[in-house]
């Protein structure tokens, strides 16, 4: 068989919540692109994956030492950064259900995948179908004592395959792809329609993020000798718990590197938050509290010190160690998109094999060892954050009565800083960046 490519790609959408409801989209691929045919494993999505306590615990700690080795690797030579960690690993994970030998032993320490298969894609599916739920878990719910005003939430998390007509997959792949991704194979014409292929794959891309990801495949990253292409999306859309008073939004500075910059100040109130040696660190819930905004604030001089430090130990130390006071918070509007092509970072991280047109063992996709290889990750990501994403009101005021709380302290984001999204319960981070810069 002649050699023929591999492209993996990851992409999300970000953005605040406006009249979002409390149902999210099932994890399916959805219709397929004008033209495209849908063919997948006969055999249905796991529903309720059978994985331990513990399992699901490592997935997590790991997961979240994949998200800060890729942010190390990511933000080298930018300004503001912003990636879906989450979105990288889906991606990557449908991708190891086909690897052999070298290569999957390669992938397996550069991700991060502690579990074996099929405990590992059992794992994520769980993930999966857990952060399904959060739309549907929303705060002042079931009886719940936790108050929201914010009006709701969509965690959408789906996944594709597009291969090349013709081309004979290989049935346990197709499998892992139906029983723990939900993910069903799109047959494309590669060969003879590359460019109107990447276009329908890009167009498929808008409708999933609700037209937020535009152009993820640019032009020429499509070719005749493209086998699969391996698509995840992210679809966030979210009120925070409490969200900001727009009359309290003034212009004021935010010290960036190079001058002072004047942005849109949204000022409220906010109640976890820790100071520590070198920073402070602050938590907002969104209107499903298990998902939250975890916000790291360097002190004046320290950004690059803490920014080294950054791993998942640090992580879990800052979030254990946030406490409940009367914080008095001003945060800037901001919003921002980014894009990245992952190989370099990957293959950093020691994910060599699986970009080698030589050397790359890819055969329980298709064909035999040799036959496919990696081209290229990409990744895009968009990020909007105002008032109605962010809030303080009713239920901050309530929880602060009820408890004693320690000295007021104030947590001014006028300086750069970075900031996690993450989901509390399986310990997975969706989201992870930095904001040197906000004009």
């Amino acid at each position: 068989m002649t050699r023929i490519h591999l492209a993996a790609y990851g992409v999300f959408g970000f953005l605040w919540a406006c009249n979002a409801t409390n149902t999210g989209n099932p994890s399916t691929p959805g219709s397929a692109p004008a033209g495209v045919e849908l063919v997948r494993s006969s055999l249905e999505r796991t529903s309720n994956p059978n994985i331990s306590a513990d399992d699901r615990t490592m997935f997590g700690r790991d997961e979240r030492q994949l998200s800060f080795d890729l942010y190390e690797q990511v933000k080298v030579g930018q300004t503001n950064v912003f990636i879906s960690p989450y979105s990288i690993a889906v991606a990557l994970g449908m991708t190891y259900a086909g690897a052999e030998g070298e290569t999957k032993s390669e992938m397996a320490q550069a991700l991060d995948f502690g579990l074996a298969e099929p405990t590992l894609h059992a794992a994520f599916n769980a993930t999966d179908i857990a952060l399904q739920g959060r739309a549907h878990e929303l705060a002042g719910d079931g009886g719940s004592t936790q108050k929201s005003s914010g009006d709701g939430l969509q965690l959408n998390v789906v996944n594709a395959a597009f291969g090349q007509k013709g081309l004979q997959f290989k049935s346990p792949f197709l499998d892992v792809l139906a029983l723990n991704y939900g993910a069903g194979m799109f047959r494309a014409d590669f060969v003879g329609h590359a460019d109107r292929e990447r276009m329908a794959i890009n167009m498929w891309v808008e409708d999933q993020t609700r037209d937020r990801i535009k152009d993820l495949l640019p032009e020429g990253s499509i070719g005749p000798d493209v086998a699969l292409v391996l698509v995840n999306a992210i679809y966030f859309k979210a009120s925070w718990l409490t969200p900001f008073d727009v009359a309290a939004t003034v212009q004021a500075p935010f010290h960036a590197p190079a001058a002072d910059v004047q942005v849109p100040m949204m000022h409220g109130p906010a109640e976890q938050y820790a100071k520590a040696d070198g920073y402070q660190a602050l938590e907002l819930p969104y209107v499903s509290p298990a998902v939250r905004m975890l916000f790291i604030l360097p002190d004046a001089g320290r950004f690059d010190a803490i920014e080294a430090g950054l791993d998942a130990a640090f992580f879990d130390r800052v979030r254990a160690s946030l406490t409940r006071y009367s914080v008095d918070l001003k945060l800037p509007r901001f919003s921002f998109d980014a894009s990245a092509k992952l190989k370099p970072a990957l293959q950093a991280l020691g994910m060599k094999q699986a970009f080698d047109s030589g050397q790359a063992d890819l055969s329980g996709i298709a064909g035999n060892p040799g036959d496919l290889y990696i081209d290229e990750v990409y990744h895009k990501a968009f990020i909007a954050l105002d008032e109605r994403g962010t809030e303080a009101a009713a239920a901050t005021a309530v929880v602060i009565r009820e408890v004693s709380l320690p000295p007021p302290a104030e947590f001014v984001l006028d300086r750069p800083f970075i900031f996690v999204i993450y989901d509390e319960p399986t310990g997975q981070i969706l989201f992870v960046g930095r904001l040197l810069d906000p004009s």
